[in-house]
């Protein structure tokens, strides 16, 4: 019987995986939470985003509010200018998984739904992106996760084997779409249970960070 050899590349979602995010933040202090909420509601703001993370400009997507709703365009200006404060910080944990995974030689990717515009803040609010080899980030590719071609486009750029390349992301959808591609998708929660799938395919170098039993 032949052992499979283990995964070796691990490739990364950074929103809410490296680095935390938060929409609401840039509007704190300047706006009324039910306000931004309303607004959120009227843009259908995951819809919304998702274009942003596929390509589509601000300058685009202002003037669309803005003539829909004049009102709330001020909401777009701010949600870009104070784009930073979307951004949380590194996510617990996952820093030291990066360092560990690259002290035992295991290649890593990262791969991101991120505006073209706005990406240049996240390895400020979280520096283990610099760990990463490189990053796909979907705004500048103009397609964005769970769409099959981002996957094909990561996978033939960097020169993967997919049964031997990890994903890892928080969204279930996106996580799906990766094993789809024929890649490795493990769903992320939290940097423990990271560890402990990794450990669970044989990846290693992370061994000891899991919590003692």
């Amino acid at each position: 019987m032949t052992i499979p050899d283990p995964p070796s590349t691990v490739v990364f979602d950074l929103g809410n995986v490296l680095v935390g995010w938060d929409p609401r933040g840039p509007f704190a202090g300047v706006a009324e939470r039910a306000e931004v909420d309303e607004f959120f509601r009227e843009v259908d703001f995951p819809a919304f985003n998702r274009l942003q993370d596929a390509g589509r400009p601000w300058a685009e997507a202002r003037r669309e509010v803005a003539q829909r709703l004049p009102h709330r365009a001020w909401l777009v200006d701010r949600y870009v200018s104070h784009f930073a404060l979307a951004l949380t910080g590194p996510v617990p944990g996952t820093e030291h998984v990066l360092r560990a995974l690259g002290r035992s030689g295991t290649r890593l990717l990262g791969l991101t739904n991120f505006s073209a515009e706005t990406y240049h803040h996240a390895p400020v609010a979280a520096p283990a992106i610099g760990l990463l080899e490189a990053v796909v980030v979907s705004g500048r590719e103009g397609v964005a996760k769970p769409d099959r071609e981002i996957y094909d486009l990561l996978i033939e750029r960097f020169r993967l084997d997919p049964p031997r390349t990890v994903f890892v992301d928080d969204s279930p959808a996106n996580v799906a779409a990766a094993r789809a591609a024929g890649l490795i998708g493990l769903h992320f929660t939290d940097s423990e249970g990271l560890v402990r799938d990794l450990v669970a395919l044989g990846v290693g170098g992370v061994e000891h960070l899991l919590p003692a039993p």
